[in-house]
This record gives C-alpha cells, structure tokens and sequence, in this order.
C-alpha cells in the first residue's frame, strides 16, 4: 500500500511519505515540482535505513550513505547530478572498509585502494572503468605514483 502525504505539484515543496504494505515507511523527504529535493531516507522492509542523502532538481547529489538490511554501512560517497563521483568507500559484512575508489561518472576512474584487515593490501589505478595497472607493494605503489592524487 502506498499513501502520500502533501501535494507533490505545490510551488514551495511538499513532504512526501511512502510506505510498505505492512505500514513501515519505505521512503521520506521533500518534493517541489514534483521531483525528489533536499534530504531523503530510504528504508528496507524491516524499517533499517538503507540509505540517506540530498537530491537536487531530482538527482542525487552531495554525500550518500548506504545500509545493508543488518544496518551495517555498505557504502559511502560522493554524487554530483545524479553520478557518483570522488572517493567512495566500501565496506564488507562486519562494516569495515574493504576498498575505497575514485570514480568519475559512475566509473572507476584513478586510484582504488584496497584494504586487509583494515591495512593496505592493493592498489589499482583504471582509466574510464578500465583496470590500468594493479600494485601488491606500497613500496613501488609509492615509487611510481604522487600520493597528492590520492586527495
């Protein structure tokens, strides 16, 4: 069942709830004109967050988090019109960082960092989504690369 609440084609902005058959919130935030504006939740079935963050004009933008339905962080990052850009972390089943990329509309695109019990054990540069070169030691990761790119 699905049940809104203010009037999504109001000039200032209305809020705007969604819900899963069972009553629990499925969605929250505002729209104006009719689009998805400013802050949003998102919610799994069992009522956990499953991800929160700003749209603007519709599109996702700013910083974005995303839960797995345990609650545990999956995934943190940038979004710039609708495409994840910048650094984005991931993290695996016991919330812990597993790899953080650079991505540039929505791909890979400069260094991923891959991580090992919570110590650096890979780097991986890609140019457009393509995986360029892979190194195993920081020591020639350091070598052939300037480490302000990794700002």
């Amino acid at each position: 069942m699905l049940l809104f609440f203010g009037n999504p084609s109001e000039e200032m902005g209305a809020y705007h709830k969604e819900y899963y058959e069972t009553g629990r919130t499925k969605s929250e935030g505002w729209l104006k004109n009719g689009q998805k504006e400013g802050y949003w939740r998102f919610y799994h079935p069992n009522g956990r967050i499953s991800e929160k963050g700003h749209y603007e004009r519709g599109k996702r933008q700013e910083y974005w988090y995303f839960y797995t339905i345990k609650g545990l962080l999956q995934q943190e990052g940038h979004y710039q019109n609708g495409t994840k850009v910048d650094w984005w972390l991931f993290y695996d089943n016991s919330g812990t960082v597993n790899h953080k990329c650079q991505l540039s509309n929505g791909k890979k695109n400069g260094y991923c960092l891959q991580y090992k019990n919570r110590k650096l054990s890979a780097a991986e540069k890609y140019r457009n989504g393509k995986k360029i070169k892979t190194w195993y030691s920081l020591r020639s990761f350091k070598k052939e690369n300037n480490l302000s790119d990794l700002r």
